[in-house]
């Protein structure tokens, strides 16, 4: 039976509790975010309207709300909340917490949520201890994951579960959850003011994290006082220990750090680069926007000099999208490393600029016939394809023809350089220009 002291400690432990657990939404509708996975029809509104049982992975990276969403499904269905971490947990504790969900099911009819943080630390022997649990639906189970599950998960435990996928929050959201945060009775209440500055400052620095930003928002907060007791910039700044990178994401600031960035990089200056990287990370510009950034300048400036930058830029890329930051980070400095180091040329921007110049001045002229398509019915008898010569039938892969339409024969568009790679380039395309040329 619970006491009095009971209760007062528990209401006085609820106060002590960090600005973040006090803000996790109690329903559905308070939650900001996740919009693909919480409007009509979706199978977490259909668990919790239709209070069915039903087993789920949360995927997605730290504070976009997986457990927030699992205390809203038991709490809307009026289910006993059992919270278990991955971290700590054993094989034991699995075992006891099922346990106890079924004498619970079988003497009450009440379900329970089991919902295990960090699932992916467990081993495949804890796995399979929670697989009668699910299959039999004891419980509904929610798993939490920052871990690609399909990787870290078995496949039996996986196959009986839905896979949701959670995104990191947009910017709108985050300054959501901060405003309320700010204004609502179990939050601020009003206590303190946040400065528009102050506000976008800890968007950025919570990078889609909603918790982040709120632990942000609370260190803030205590630092504020005064009459206005209004969180500012500087205060930010104190709290979270780390200076405000001046960074308009909309403004010239964008546009001048983005053109630094590929200037240092073009001017093989390393360090530059790396500076202008960590300005744009730090601030909170998007990593793919970075990332896009280099695969372009990959072809567009280091091209066939070295043409190894461009994998080493598109694998950077796919690094990014994969783990996300800030461990990206590490990926996309590698790639600017590469990128500045290379040897330089603009030929292949150069050639497809000149090639699209005359294409749009008209130059297009007809494809020769020989090349034509010859494969559907009736070609022949146009005369497509007749006359070609197979390369793979010749010496060294070559034969003299025309593969350019008669205006343009004489039109030079890749003009290589000497430097690095593409010297090698340059000397095989001289002798094999001269040759189909007639030369």
């Amino acid at each position: 039976m619970e006491s009095l002291f009971d209760s007062a400690a528990e209401e006085a432990h609820r106060g002590q509790e960090p600005l973040a657990v006090r803000m996790r939404p109690r329903s559905l509708e308070e939650v900001i975010g996740q919009r693909h996975l919480l409007g009509p029809g979706t199978p977490l509104r259909r668990l919790v309207e239709g209070d069915a049982p039903m087993s789920l992975f949360l995927w997605g990276p730290p504070g976009t709300g997986k457990t927030t969403l699992a205390y809203v499904v038991a709490g809307a269905t009026k289910r006993r909340f059992v919270e278990i971490s991955a971290v700590s947990a054993g094989v034991k504790d699995v075992r006891a917490a099922i346990d106890q969900a079924r004498r619970e099911l079988g003497m009450t009819g009440r379900q329970t949520v089991l919902f295990v943080d960090e699932v992916h630390r467990f081993n495949k022997a804890q796995q399979d201890a929670l697989l009668p649990a699910v299959e039999n639906r004891w419980v509904t189970f929610i798993g939490a994951t920052t871990e690609n599950p399909f990787f870290s998960v078995i496949s039996p435990l996986l196959s009986r579960s839905l896979l949701l996928t959670l995104e990191p929050l947009a910017e709108d959201d985050v300054r959501a959850v901060l405003e309320r945060a700010v204004a609502d009775p179990r939050g601020l209440g009003g206590r303190v003011t946040l400065h528009p500055d102050a506000l976008d400052q800890l968007v950025r620095l919570a990078g889609g994290d909603a918790r982040r930003s709120l632990t942000y928002l609370e260190a803030a907060a205590m630092l504020a006082d005064g009459a206005t007791a209004e969180v500012t910039v500087e205060v930010v700044e104190k709290a979270v220990d780390k200076a405000a990178v001046r960074y308009d994401r909309q403004g010239d600031q964008h546009y001048d750090v983005v053109s630094a960035f590929i200037k240092s990089m073009r001017g093989s200056d390393a360090d530059a680069a790396l500076h202008y990287l960590a300005r744009m990370v730090e601030a909170g510009e998007d990593p793919r926007f970075i990332a896009r950034r280099i695969v372009i300048f990959a072809s567009e400036d280091v091209g066939m000099a070295d043409p190894t930058c461009l994998q080493v830029a598109v694998a950077a890329a796919q690094a990014v999208e994969f783990i996300g930051l800030p461990e990206g980070r590490i990926n996309l400095a590698q790639a600017v490393i590469h990128c500045a180091l290379a040897p330089k040329s603009n030929a292949v921007v150069k050639a497809i600029g000149a090639a699209s110049d005359d294409v749009r001045r008209g130059m297009v002229g007809r494809v020769p016939g020989h090349l034509r398509d010859a494969h559907y019915a009736g070609a022949k008898k146009l005369g497509h394809g007749k006359g070609y010569q197979y390369p793979h039938d010749f010496e060294h892969g070559l034969v003299r023809q025309d593969y350019a339409p008669e205006e343009l024969r004489e039109r030079r568009y890749y003009e290589p350089t000497t430097h690095g790679a593409e010297a090698r380039f340059a000397e095989r395309w001289a002798k094999i220009r001269s040759f189909l040329r007639g030369g």
